[in-house]
């Protein structure tokens, strides 16, 4: 029997010369060193051997089976290298090759008007205030005295999702959300920024998707000449100290009274053009003092309390500031045109 053990592992020494695979040598294992592999079935006949005979013979079938496990795990751990330096060759970096270049992002036109005009209220005491985008009915109109049936609502053609929800057309009922907050205490300043939606066709100057800026103020003592010194300073830091303006009488219904507010042209500086109209102005906003009824359903006593409203469009103070001719290149994103203000 030891002479069949030698020669077993003769055997096994001989074979694993020709295993050149993983699956060869883990074949070659089951076949000696499994359950029913030949050293199993060689150790199998003990039984006939004497009591003097087991141990040598146990001793060494043991050397034979540590001697055959030490060889096909030498012969395993031989691939595993082979595979690591295949996959480091395969994988392997040149780094003198010139790297690849990263295209710097930018920060959108329409957010970088955005966080500007945030930015000139913010230092004139202003908070930011935010709504929900889908209104209701009240939020939206009534409680800015657009009772139903009242024919200004005309003016906003509307997405309604019901009878009495809609996507709102401006970003005034956040102001009446916050007089609500308020519950009545003054000052109240903010602004509101977000987005708006009517059903308009889309145009050079026209989506059916928008951006509004409104800001609301209210105290004792607010008059007509508070709202036109903020315009003037909000002007004079967007598009510089020589900017005038100029209000000219309008009607909105939810202040009273109302304006429309010029500005001078940004392309002839007031002396007259194609874009003015020959007029050297340009609308900007609209804005007004806040109707009595408005404050009174805020939650504020109108014979005690007054206060100032304005509502811009994002698209318009943009187009003016950068010379965009078309409203439809800040939705199409394209990259050229987004790229150019990545220096601004």
């Amino acid at each position: 029997m030891k002479e069949r053990l030698h020669a077993l592992r003769e055997n096994v020494l001989d074979l694993l010369q020709e295993v050149i695979t993983e699956q060869q040598l883990n074949d070659l294992r089951i076949k000696f060193l499994g359950k029913k592999g030949e050293l199993t079935e060689i150790l199998r006949g003990m039984g006939s051997l004497s009591a003097e005979e087991r141990p040598i013979i146990g001793q060494v079938a043991n050397e034979v089976r540590g001697s055959i496990e030490n060889i096909i795990n030498e012969k395993q751990e031989a691939f595993v290298r082979a595979q690591t330096e295949h996959r480091l060759q395969a994988e392997l970096i040149d780094v003198t090759l010139p790297g690849r270049k990263l295209t710097s992002g930018a920060i959108h036109p329409l957010n970088k008007v955005i966080q500007e005009i945030e930015d000139v209220f913010i230092g004139m005491g202003y908070q930011v205030a935010e709504g929900p985008e889908v209104e209701s009915d009240y939020y939206n109109f009534e409680a800015l005295n657009l009772p139903k049936n009242h024919p200004a609502r005309d003016m906003q053609d509307s997405f309604y999702i019901t009878e009495d929800i809609l996507m709102r057309t401006q970003t005034s009922p956040v102001q009446v959300r916050t007089m609500e907050l308020m519950k009545g205490e003054v000052p109240l300043k903010v602004i509101c920024p977000g987005r708006v939606y009517r059903r308009d066709d889309d145009d050079a100057t026209h989506s059916f998707m928008f951006h509004q800026i409104e800001g609301l103020v209210i105290d004792k003592n607010i008059r007509m000449s508070d709202l036109k010194g903020t315009l003037l300073q909000f002007v004079n830091e967007m598009f510089g100290p020589h900017m005038q303006i100029r209000l000219r009488p309008s009607f909105f219904p939810f202040t009273e009274p109302s304006a429309e507010v010029d500005v001078t042209c940004v392309q002839c500086a007031g002396k007259g053009c194609r874009m003015c109209k020959q007029t050297g102005w340009l609308e900007i906003l609209g804005c007004g003092m806040v109707h009595p009824r408005v404050l009174e359903m805020g939650g504020y006593d109108p014979e005690v309390y007054s206060g100032f409203a304005f509502g811009m469009g994002v698209e318009r103070i943009a187009l003016l500031k950068y010379g965009i001719d078309d409203i439809r290149h800040f939705y199409t994103n394209d990259v050229r045109f987004l790229q150019q203000f990545d220096r601004m």
